[in-house]
């Protein structure tokens, strides 16, 4: 943070006070540097981490209070907004708890549950309290991708291929830029021989990756529930290739192509396409972990190109920005069937491509054997 401070303008109410669960990499190097350029409207107040020693060093840096323990942070009456920055394990009971809490507005880290069942159950107590949620897909907040949602017609309905395509360093290189991270695990050498391994890397690489860009996708693929995965293939040392076909009824199929790699020397891109006969969509992101503006977007449409972007903040800021609005109630929550759909649509393409991949891991087994 830098040594000035933005004071809160005259006459408008003291910022909101944020309270985060969870203090790895995503807190220190992505939400921390958002919060602070927003100090004038949000402040970080408490620091949750189960190792005690992190949840002091990183409270330090902001000076906020810190815990060790999930109901210390909930009870804080500092506490306005609450983000969910834990294993994904936990994120169904804390939302909850957070909603319970009486807290003004919950951030969940993707994924916010981990089935349909905890999901509904989720969307009913944030019904049942009228706390709004909103799960931290960056993407859908980054002013580009916005921009692009605003101009781009009649697209979604004539729109016949989809396509996400992420190149990036590993996280590590993007978390050291950012900010110096306290505690990372050791890394291993994986059994690629082993079908748990790959299954396990697939279902990782779309439900912690993949699962930033399926939103977007599900704008151009509402009804999803005929929902083919035509290949499925890990790329080492850690990524995937993964066609689909996507019925909707009446309007013919949609290719949705979702490719990612990790790999310490290939330049970044981060690009989200979507292709009909007549016109065309790219959004360019800002990788993970760079705090750099926002995305780029270019409609095409009868060889003519319009751009829009950059923009001055990008989706990690843009969703603090929305939460700050409804915590104050100046704006309307996401619907929960909105943010149920896109869990589950997530949840079926892992399932699914988990399933072929096994499938065509026992076939060719089976062809060595023979």
């Amino acid at each position: 943070m830098s040594s000035h401070s933005q004071a809160t303008p005259l006459g408008s109410p003291k910022p909101l006070g944020v309270g985060i669960l969870g203090a790895g990499p995503v807190t220190q190097a992505i939400h921390l540097p958002s919060l602070a350029r927003l100090r004038n409207i949000l402040e970080v107040r408490h620091i949750m981490d189960v190792d005690a020693a992190v949840a002091e060093s990183v409270a330090a840096r902001v000076g906020a209070n810190h815990s060790t323990s999930m109901d210390a942070l909930l009870g804080d009456p500092d506490v306005d907004i609450v983000a969910i920055c834990s294993p994904h394990q936990f994120h169904a009971d804390q939302v909850i708890a957070a909603c319970r809490a009486g807290k003004k507005a919950v951030l969940c880290e993707k994924p916010f549950a981990m089935s349909g069942e905890e999901a509904a159950r989720i969307s009913a107590v944030s019904a049942e309290t009228g706390v709004p949620i909103i799960v931290g897909a960056m993407h859908t907040f980054d002013p580009g991708w916005l921009a692009a949602e605003a101009n781009w017609g009649d697209l979604p309905e004539n729109v016949h291929t989809i396509r996400s395509s992420i190149v990036l360093p590993p996280n590590a290189r993007f978390e050291d830029f950012a900010t110096e991270i306290i505690t990372r695990p050791a890394g291993s050498t994986p059994d690629y021989s082993d079908i748990e391994v790959i299954k396990s890397a697939l279902r990782g690489g779309i439900m912690g990756l993949a699962i930033h860009d399926l939103p977007l996708v599900r704008r151009f693929t509402p009804d999803f529930e005929d929902l083919e995965v035509l290949q499925a293939r890990h790329v080492r040392p850690f990524g995937y290739v993964i066609s689909l076909r996507c019925g909707k009824h009446g309007a013919g199929d949609r290719i949705i192509e979702l490719r990612a790699a990790m790999n310490a020397t290939w330049k970044p891109e981060w690009a989200f396409e979507a292709i009909s006969d007549d016109a065309a969509l790219r959004v360019d992101f800002t990788p993970s972990y760079v705090q750099a503006g926002s995305a780029v977007a270019t409609i095409t449409r009868n060889a003519t190109s319009t751009t829009y972007g950059p923009f001055e903040h990008n989706g990690y800021e843009g969703e603090w920005r929305e939460l700050a609005q409804l915590a104050l109630g100046t704006k309307q929550p996401p619907s929960a069937e909105t943010l149920i759909n896109d869990l589950t649509f997530a949840i079926a393409i892992a399932d699914a491509t988990v399933d072929v991949a096994a499938a065509e891991h026992a076939n060719s087994h089976a062809g060595a054997r023979s």
